[in-house]
């Protein structure tokens, strides 16, 4: 197995005291000898980050030892060097932007449908009440062109913050239809299953943990190429390999 371990997570939950948060984490992890990016809001927390798997799993017992953080789960890959340059501990108005500060999933989450769930309902062509299931990639189109789901919506989006007007632009090819939103990790078709459930539109879930889970947990059936991530790997295959190690 290559020698470094990645993990990304993230977990909507509501945080005060952001400052001190923030450097207590930026301690922790330069302490375990981590680099990568941990974004704090008073909506939650987002992390990627890469390390010796000692050092992961170090700062993932400190975290966990919070209770806003006690069952954050984070998912899993390796590579022969660590795909970032710098450590980074940010403070930001939203974990994933997307200008619709109502939207707020600790409230209540969309209903979720797990990966192998996915690729059962892809492989009969239904899900399990007979209807049509539908893929929407939730991306930015850079993302999408790296690789996505057979078949699967995609609107082109410059930035997450365009997928509310998507919706409503597009929301009629959507009626009758299962809509399984999905991301690279969970956060943001996570908010866009809540906004289309909020937009009226009926049958909609979001695909727990993202792509990545669907790779880690089926090996990707219905998928067409890579899943693209925002570090020095550059995109995963569906057995999670780096096309750059």
């Amino acid at each position: 197995m290559s020698s470094v371990a990645n993990i990304s997570a993230y977990k909507f939950v509501s945080l005060d005291g952001l400052p001190e948060l923030r450097e207590t984490l930026l301690a922790r992890a330069r302490e375990d000898g981590l680099k990568g990016t941990i974004l704090l809001a008073e909506e939650g927390i987002n992390l990627f980050l890469a390390g010796a798997s000692a050092g992961i799993e170090s700062f993932l017992g400190v975290l966990r030892e919070d209770a806003r953080f006690a069952d954050l789960e984070p998912k899993y890959s390796y590579s022969d060097a660590v795909p970032f340059r710098k450590l980074l501990v940010k403070i930001k108005r939203e974990i994933i932007r997307m200008n619709h500060p109502a939207i707020r999933p600790e409230a209540g989450r969309a209903p979720a449908v797990d990966a192998r769930t996915v690729a059962r309902w892809l492989a009969q062509g239904a899900d399990d009440a007979g209807r049509p299931v539908v893929m929407l990639d939730t991306r930015n189109a850079f993302e999408v062109d790296e690789g996505t789901f057979r078949n699967a919506i995609d609107w082109r989006i410059e930035r997450f913050t365009q997928f509310p007007d998507a919706v409503q632009a597009h929301r009629d090819e959507l009626r009758g239809k299962t809509v399984v939103s999905f991301c690279t990790g969970g956060i943001r078709c996570e908010k866009a299953a809540i906004y289309m459930n909020e937009a009226g539109i009926d049958h909609v879930y979001q695909l727990e943990g993202g792509i990545l889970k669907y790779f880690e947990e089926t090996g990707g059936p219905g998928y067409e190429g890579k899943c693209f991530v925002f570090d020095e790997r550059v995109s995963l295959d569906p057995a999670l390999a780096p096309s750059r190690a």
